[in-house]
């Protein structure tokens, strides 16, 4: 798929770049080169191929899922600018 400066100017556009009209051209042919890439990205057989996070195997750190003592309310609604009935207060967002 090749894509011309119309295309070009009109996707630098909608991306909010500027761009001015004699950089059309080589950007409508590095638009073009990505395409192409991609195209080419879909004929490689990926059957089997488990999707992977990172090249390297490795586990993400976890912490112990234990319960904690809690019980800290007083504490938490203590730098609250406005604490009702041991809630937070908030103004009231719909009419």
């Amino acid at each position: 798929m090749s894509i011309d400066t119309d295309t070009a100017r009109r996707v630098a556009h909608l991306a909010r770049i500027a761009v001015k009209e004699e950089d059309l051209p080589a950007l409508a042919g590095e638009l073009s080169a990505v395409l192409a890439f991609m195209e080419e990205l879909n004929e490689v057989d990926v059957e089997g191929v488990e999707p992977m996070t990172s090249v390297t195997p490795m586990r993400l750190k976890r912490r112990p899922d234990v319960v904690t003592d809690g019980n800290i309310q007083k504490q938490i609604l203590a730098n609250a600018p406005d604490a009702r009935e041991g809630f937070f207060a908030v103004p009231k967002v719909v009419e």
